[in-house]
């Protein structure tokens, strides 16, 4: 039986079963109680400071922060910045003290301003297609797919090149793909207090799943607040 531990005021969620990151592919979502994944477009609406505090920590464990471009533009993504106590964590687990580098997915090669201005250069994901039209130059491109971008190739690639750590940070539209192509390994989700009403979100279209993919739940952290941290695992087979 999973425990559900109640965490003292103060205590830091990631010390409770984040770390080290898995091989694989790990998505972070927040989601209100009635179901929404932002708030006028943001997610930082719904977040409270333990729970961003595990989306910086989160970022430390990983190789590759991969997030959407709408996503990136929306909560104006900069540069992964590492707190003292994460960076300490960090070279724990063997990761050396670079940050690790975002990676936007844009087919259109849009990326925000503001995710530049570090010595961590930044990762454009696009097709091939996307590579030809695309006018940015600040960033490194990895090429996945000819018209669209295969998000298969491009986790194959990231992982060639030692990228063995993935953390998805979303939007909605994005961790859809993912789960349609079943590369999601590991799922970190807080759920808020919060009752958002509708937010419609992202552009995705129906998954085309057969069925739902079996998950196991691996820990449950109740805060003081009321916000609940959930960390799932795709289920073994059979």
């Amino acid at each position: 039986m999973t425990d559900v531990v109640t965490l003292p005021a103060g205590t830091a969620v990631e010390d409770h079963g984040y770390r080290p990151a898995p091989q694989g592919l790990r998505a972070n979502m927040i989601f209100s109680a009635d179901g929404a994944a932002a708030f006028a477009g943001r997610a930082g609406p719904l977040s409270c400071p333990a729970d961003f505090q595990l989306l910086l920590a989160l970022r430390a464990y990983a190789d590759v922060v991969l997030v959407g471009a709408g996503t990136a533009r929306a909560e104006n993504y900069g540069p992964v910045r590492l707190r003292p106590e994460h960076r300490e964590q960090r070279r724990e687990l063997g990761l050396g003290d670079e940050p690790p580098p975002i990676a936007v997915v844009s087919q259109s090669g849009r990326l925000p301003d503001s995710i530049f201005g570090s010595a961590t250069t930044p990762l454009l994901v696009t097709s091939a297609r996307g590579a030809r039209e695309s006018h940015e130059t600040r960033c490194e491109v990895l090429t996945a797919g000819d018209d669209t971008v295969d998000l298969g190739a491009a986790v194959t690639q990231l992982r060639k090149h030692g990228m063995t750590r993935i953390l998805c940070e979303g939007g909605p539209t994005l961790l859809d793909e993912l789960v349609a192509a079943d590369l999601v390994d590991e799922l970190c989700v807080t759920m808020a207090p919060r009752l958002a009403g509708s937010q419609p979100i992202g552009s995705g279209s129906p998954a085309g799943l057969t069925s739902p993919i079996s998950l196991t739940l691996g820990h449950a952290l109740v805060a003081s607040d009321g916000y609940l941290f959930l960390k799932y695992v795709k289920a073994s087979p059979g």
